[in-house]
């Protein structure tokens, strides 16, 4: 039998350095030749976070990778995750659904890179990590909201080019993802998900409390340790 000399289209993986997005991009790994892409935008934990974007690369293999920055968003302000100020641990402010962890239309600032770098080097997907139905509850993180950036990104780009958006995460549980993570060998262990601690999660904030809760619920060991 002739060898397998299919070329496997390449996709762009937003990866935070979070859980969610590594196992975003152990999915598109399966099917893709993979670009990782990591956005610093002033939040508390960058350094930390793009050190875990660079050890789940290495992990991973993929030598493709942009590490851009987006200070602007934390100049504006608005969230606990760049403004230390704020508490980011009780983060869910009085009489609103939206934490205050959420960064105003991160996401639609992230796409934007990874749809301009995707255009220039011939991607045909771009995916993140979005998780809508066991989520903070941030709006760009809906299905409603990559359906409406996909068809921006249509009228935006050239003519020629063949990219899209997609969110495998997007209607699965912690749990769910976890276990995805745990089939398909995603590096947890690489993986930072605090909002406020570099060195040892601190177990309170709202993305240690997703996370331990997916892990639980999973019947799966989280390998980092916590404070609490």
């Amino acid at each position: 039998m002739a060898p397998d000399t299919a070329v496997r289209p390449l996709a762009v993986v937003l990866v935070s350095g979070g859980m969610d997005s590594c196992v975003s991009a152990a999915v598109a790994r399966r099917d893709h030749e993979l670009a990782l892409l990591h956005v610093s935008y002033g939040q508390r934990t960058e350094t930390r976070e793009r050190r875990a974007f660079r050890d789940i690369a290495r992990h991973l293999g993929v030598a493709r990778t942009l590490e851009a920055r987006l200070d602007h968003l934390g100049a504006i302000g608005g969230s606990a995750l760049t403004d230390e100020a704020r508490d980011a641990v009780e983060a869910r402010r009085e009489g609103s659904s939206i934490p205050d962890t959420y960064v105003p239309f991160r996401n639609t600032h992230l796409l934007s890179v990874a749809v301009s770098w995707g255009e220039v080097i011939g991607a045909r997907r771009i995916f993140i990590g979005a998780v809508e139905e066991d989520g903070s509850g941030y709006p760009d993180c809906r299905q409603e909201y990559y359906e409406a950036f996909n068809r921006l990104l249509r009228a935006g780009t050239r003519p020629e080019t063949d990219l899209a958006v997609v969110t495998p995460l997007i209607h699965l549980s912690k749990a769910e993802i976890v276990r995805q993570g745990a089939r398909l060998g995603a590096p947890f262990h690489l993986t930072w998900s605090c909002y406020t601690e570099s060195e040892i999660a601190c177990g309170r904030c709202e993305s240690c409390r997703l996370r331990l809760k997916g892990f639980r619920e999973a019947g799966i060991p989280d390998p980092l340790p916590y404070r609490t």
